[in-house]
């Protein structure tokens, strides 16, 4: 988890620093936090098997179980779309004032 967890914080301070050079020019920079969405790099084989090495072929119902533990919200993922919507709002005129933002869309896992 390492490295994730370095590029994770590299990837915020690059945009913190753009936010505040860019910013003079109406250039917003954000990103968004998701937790585990449900796409093929999430809801795979070897996915379900790390989250449930007890089981010989744990399905999307047995990872859930322990993925939910992750979250204050009790899900273990979320939909693609909830992130699409996230980053369709930061590109809307809704957020023409929010820069240097991390947006978590991660059901509390942040607050874990």
């Amino acid at each position: 988890m390492g490295p994730y967890i370095a590029a994770k914080h590299g990837v915020v301070g690059l945009m913190r620093s753009f936010a505040v050079e860019l910013g003079q020019h109406f250039i917003r920079v954000n990103t968004v936090h998701p937790t585990n969405v449900n796409t093929p790099m999430f809801m795979n084989e070897g996915a379900m098997k790390m989250f449930r090495p007890d089981l010989e072929n744990p399905g999307p119902e047995d990872m859930k179980v322990v993925a939910q533990l992750m979250h204050v919200l009790p899900i273990g993922w979320v939909e693609p779309e909830d992130i699409s919507n996230a980053v369709l709002f930061l590109a809307s005129d809704e957020s023409r004032y929010v820069t240097g933002l991390t947006l978590s869309v991660d059901a509390g896992s942040a607050l874990k």
